[in-house]
């Protein structure tokens, strides 16, 4: 496992654009500990209406579970409800534990990753898939992309 922590926590600094600051070091950190968590659960197998690593993830489900694990923080069970959190960002503003969605289903929000940073994103696709990580450049999510959402650290 200790490899496994090191190649994440590396992979991602690499993530991470030169140029991008936080508005605090405490937001900052709270963005990337969603991410570093999305990352834990890469290779977890899909199954519709899963929320933890054990049984597998759907897609919502990996959103709440990830946000639960690194923020403490209970959202929404469905990709439409969690659609609806936070406030709305620019695909160009994205930052590492934006929400993004995308219409996979001839509905728009039906699928929902947490974005990583330098283009990528965490998802639980589909069916007979694992958790991944995949670029938003690719033609198909980008001709899928239905918006994104930044949602506040907790404040304590």
């Amino acid at each position: 496992m200790g490899h496994k922590l090191l190649f994440i926590c590396a992979f991602l600094t690499l993530l991470i654009p030169a140029g991008a600051q936080a508005s605090t070091e405490t937001t900052k950190e709270y963005r990337m500990a969603a991410a570093l968590q999305a990352l834990f659960a890469v290779g977890v197998r899909y199954h519709y209406g899963g929320s933890s690593p054990d049984t597998g993830f759907d897609c919502s489900g990996l959103v709440a579970h990830v946000f639960d694990r690194a923020w403490g923080i209970a959202l929404p069970r469905s990709t439409e409800e969690q659609r609806n959190v936070g406030r709305a960002v620019k695909r160009t503003d994205l930052q590492p534990g934006d929400l993004v969605f995308y219409n996979t289903r001839n509905r728009p929000f039906s699928h929902v990753g947490i974005y990583l940073g330098d283009g990528n994103f965490v998802h639980a696709p589909r069916p007979g898939q694992r958790v991944r990580v995949e670029s938003i450049d690719t033609p198909y999510w980008r001709a899928r992309f239905n918006g994104a959402r930044r949602l506040d650290p907790p404040v304590y």
